[in-house]
């Protein structure tokens, strides 16, 4: 079977038509299965996850809200914790655990700059029960084939790409994305409590800072609402090259913030397909929140969407002699306060 995946993709290498038409086949045919997984997490998990409870399906541990976190990368000893940065990447990613080198040197600047903080980056957004593509599963052996086969057939990673982008589509569906969506907002507060307790109570509320790259904005906004109704947080977004709609999560954040590339293309796909987005649709609640002040957009430089000269890479460099990846962090240092 995997050999003649392997020779389906070799033959279709270099023929755009071909890989079109294959691509097409395969979106309608996930199209009608992909909700399923959704629906039978959501029924395994009872009346709690499906919106009866106002807190979430798992009890958050008591601690006196002033406990200390030793960083396990750099080693240097944090005071109070009263921020949680949260990264959800892209529709490229495949597990929970796999940053590229430039995300992580963002994630990590942005840790050390903010000491308040810990990071939290082992959400996969592309999945209701935050397990990766290559966790058991039915399709597990398709999804480690192609995310092997990428570096030397970079057509095997449009496979990926498509499954999340399915994934992408029903955290924005408003028949399904409830129940998708607080599976997220879950995994969010498990891997959060997991990088360091989260206090029952303080005198300040939490500060969440939600990250998202392409499709992981979309995740993020729509678990928004659900942390805010679990937590006693301040929410922020702040979207990376982000492909989103105007409707969910405006309405439990502070602020959103927007950094596009000059040359990113991507992200102007959500302003073109969702009707929340258009400017005339001044009820929407993202042109709410942009009448209001509460969203912001801004150039991060010559960005593209993904890959070489992308907003995370370590290589490409400005005249001045700055990494695009220094860009990114910079524009994001000049917009938050943590």
């Amino acid at each position: 079977m995997f050999k003649l995946i392997y020779q389906l993709v070799v033959w279709l290498r270099g023929e755009t038509l071909k890989l079109l038409m294959l691509a097409v086949v395969i979106l309608l045919a996930w199209g009608i299965v992909s909700p399923v997984g959704t629906l039978m997490w959501g029924f395994e998990q009872g009346a709690d996850i499906l919106g009866v409870s106002k807190t979430p399906h798992h009890e958050l541990p008591l601690n006196n809200g002033n406990a200390q976190k030793t960083n396990p990368e750099s080693g240097s000893k944090f005071g109070n914790i009263d921020c949680y940065i949260v990264f959800l990447p892209g529709v490229g990613d495949f597990s929970t655990d796999e940053l590229t080198p430039g995300e992580a040197t963002f994630i990590d600047s942005l840790v050390q700059k903010h000491h308040n903080c810990v990071a939290v980056r082992d959400v996969f957004p592309y999945s209701v029960a935050n397990k990766g593509l290559g966790a058991p599963r039915l399709l597990a052996p398709v999804w480690r084939f192609a995310h092997e086969a990428s570096e030397k057939l970079k057509l095997a990673s449009v496979l990926i790409k498509i499954r999340n982008l399915w994934r992408f589509a029903i955290s924005a569906d408003s028949r399904y994305g409830r129940i998708y969506n607080l599976g997220i907002a879950s995994a969010i507060v498990d891997r959060m409590n997991a990088a360091h307790p989260i206090p029952p109570s303080s005198s300040q509320p939490l500060k969440i800072l939600l990250i998202g790259t392409s499709g992981g904005v979309e995740v993020a906004q729509n678990a928004a609402s659900y942390l805010k109704q679990w937590l006693d947080a301040k929410i922020d977004i702040i979207s990376i090259g982000g492909v989103f709609d105007g409707k969910n999560g405006f309405n439990a954040i502070e602020h959103f913030y927007h950094l596009r590339g000059r040359r990113d293309w991507v992200e102007d796909i959500g302003g073109i397909i969702f009707p929340s987005r258009w400017k005339w649709n001044i009820r929407s609640p993202f042109n709410q929140a942009r009448l209001q002040d509460r969203y912001t957009a801004i150039t991060s430089g010559p960005h593209t969407h993904d890959g070489a000269e992308s907003y995370f890479d370590e290589k490409a460099t400005t005249e001045d002699g700055t990494s695009y990846v220094d860009l990114t962090i910079q524009k994001v240092n000049q917009l938050i306060s943590l």
